[in-house]
């Protein structure tokens, strides 16, 4: 098992709305990320718009490449987009570069 842990900058005037959209996050794409192997996904998020997310899978590249297929995820990362800062064209879910672990308690 492999923990994720990425970085991403939510725009400051979005806050308020990327947090009511995640108070609300579609069934269907619930599924999905438990489908293709997503565990245990947080989301925390500063005030200045700082977003970290946390995850556990078997395998992050194929985690990603089994939701990059469904129809869900196109959906949901075509909404999330306009939220994000520095994504350079790119969806969220391509801008999530995992940190380095270099420490863990277990």
């Amino acid at each position: 098992m492999r923990r994720v842990c990425f970085l991403l900058k939510v725009r400051q005037d979005r806050i308020e709305e990327y947090r009511e959209r995640h108070a609300a996050v579609w069934p269907e794409m619930q599924a999905a990320l438990r489908d293709t192997g997503w565990r245990n996904y947080s989301l925390f998020l500063r005030d200045d718009g700082l977003l970290v997310g946390y995850l556990e899978t078997d395998d992050f590249d194929k985690a990603l490449e089994g939701m990059a297929r469904t129809e869900v995820n196109a959906r949901w990362q075509a909404e999330m987009a306009p939220f994000f800062e520095d994504l350079d064209g790119r969806a969220p879910d391509q801008g999530m570069l995992p940190l380095t672990e270099v420490f863990h308690l277990d």
